[in-house]
C-alpha cells in the first residue's frame, strides 16, 4: 500500500535537468479523472487495468477497473472496507487484493502524525483475498499488514509483503493461501516485489537500518504501524531471495520497481535528481527511470515538475501504465496514465 495522496501533498514545483532519453514515452493518455488514484496493473491480455481510488466521498480506497483506452470504467463489486494492491491472476480467473473488510468497518482508523506535513505510510490491518465469480476467499489470517501481492508469470504462486514475523518481509504462497515461504529475513523494510518475466528472479525495494538510532526508529514505526520516509533502494535476487544484488545506492528514495519484459531492465520511480540545497535533502519530484541490471546503465524516462510513479509494463513491453500528478485539476490528485514505450 502506498500513500500516494500524501506524497502528492508534499510535491513542490521544482525543475530537474533532463538526461538524454534513449527510451521514452509517447502518446500519453489519462485513464482516470476523478479523485485520487494509483497502483494500476494490467490483466492477462493487457486490455484493462485494475486500480485503487478514493472518490465519491469515500474515506478510503476502493477498487476500479477500466479498459486501456479509458472506456468501460466499473467499480469492483466488493466495497466494504479499505482496499489496496489488486492484481489479476493468470488467465484472469481471479483478482487478488488486500482489504480491511474482515474487520467489519468501512474505513478503520489509522495512525496520523501530529505534523501534517510529515510523510508517513500507515500500515493498515490488511488481509489478502481472492475473488472470482462472486466467490470470495480470505487467503491470510495474520493480524497486521499483508499486502503488495503480485503473481508468478507461470505458476499459481503469489509474492507478498507481510508483518507476520514482527518485521516487514517478503513471502510466497499458493493461490489458495497454502505453502507459505519466507523469502527475506534481514531486519528492516522489504516490500513491493515483482517476479521476473521468467519467474526465476524477483525485484523489490528495501531499507535496512544500519545503526542503533535507525533501528530504534524502525522499531517505533512498527510499534505504531506506520513507516516514515526513509531512503529506499532497488534490489534483485533469485526467487528464493539468494544472490541478492543492490541496483541503486544514491541516498534517495528509489521505489515501485517492476520488470521490463526483456528481463534485463528494471523500471522504477525515484527523487534522485531532486536534491534540495535549501534543506540539504532530496525533494519530492519523483521521476521514472530504467536501469539495466548488468551494466547498471541508468536512463531517465520522464521529465515533469511533479510526481510520477508505480510504472508497470504491458507483457509485450509496448505500453507503460503509471500514476502521476500531471495535469490534475487539484494538484494533490494522482491519476492513472498509459503511454506507448519506444526504444530509440
Amino acid at each position: 500500500m502506498y500513500n500516494f495522496r500524501f506524497i502528492a501533498l508534499i510535491i513542490f514545483v521544482l525543475g530537474c535537468e533532463s538526461s538524454p532519453l534513449n527510451y521514452h514515452l509517447e502518446n500519453t493518455t489519462q485513464l482516470s479523472f476523478k479523485g485520487d488514484n494509483g497502483e494500476a496493473y494490467f490483466n492477462a491480455d493487457d486490455s484493462k487495468v485494475v486500480f485503487q481510488s478514493k472518490r465519491n466521498n469515500n474515506e478510503c480506497d476502493k477498487l476500479y477497473i477500466v479498459d486501456v483506452d479509458g472506456k468501460n470504467l466499473s467499480e469492483f463489486p466488493l466495497k466494504n472496507g479499505a482496499f489496496t494492491c489488486a492484481y489479476y491472476s493468470l488467465n484472469d480467473k481471479y483478482i487478488f487484493f488486500s482489504s480491511t473488510m474482515h474487520l467489519g468497518q468501512e474505513c478503520p482508523e489509522i495512525y496520523k502524525d501530529p505534523n501534517p506535513r510529515k510523510y508517513i505510510w500507515p500500515l493498515r490491518d490488511y488481509e489478502i483475498f481472492r475473488y472470482s465469480n462472486e466467490e470470495l476467499v480470505q487467503l491470510t489470517n495474520y493480524p497486521g499488514y499483508n499486502a503488495e501481492t503480485t503473481i508468478h508469470p507461470k505458476e499459481e504462486k503469489l509474492i507478498f509483503t507481510s508483518l507476520r514475523d514482527g518485521d516487514i518481509n517478503l513471502f510466497e504462497m499458493d493461490y489458495n493461501g497454502e505453502n507459505i515461504i519466507q523469502i527475506t529475513t534481514e531486519y528492516g523494510y522489504d516490500g513491493g516485489a515483482f517476479y521476473s518475466p521468467k519467474g526465476d528472479r524477483i525485484v523489490w525495494r528495501a531499507w535496512y537500518p544500519s545503526n542503533e538510532d535507525e533501528k530504534n526508529k524502525w522499531k517505533n514505526n512498527l510499534d505504531k504501524k506506520f513507516i516514515e520516509s526513509v531512503p529506499l533502494d532497488i534490489y534483485v535476487a533469485k526467487r528464493d531471495g539468494t544472490d541478492k544484488e543492490r541496483l541503486t545506492n544514491n541516498g534517495a528514495t528509489n521505489w515501485a520497481p517492476s520488470w521490463h519484459p526483456d528481463g534485463k531492465n528494471i523500471v522504477f520511480s525515484s527523487n534522485m535528481d531532486d536534491w534540495r540545497e535549501d534543506y540539504n535533502a532530496f525533494g519530492s519530484n519523483f521521476e521514472l527511470y530504467m536501469i539495466n541490471i548488468s551494466s547498471k546503465k541508468l536512463t531517465r524516462l520522464t521529465n515533469n515538475k511533479t510526481f510520477d510513479s508505480f510504472p508497470v509494463f504491458s507483457k509485450n513491453g509496448k505500453k507503460l501504465v503509471f500514476s502521476s500528478n500531471r495535469d490534475a485539476e487539484n494538484p494533490r490528485n494522482t491519476n492513472i496514465f498509459i503511454a506507448d514505450f519506444l526504444n530509440k
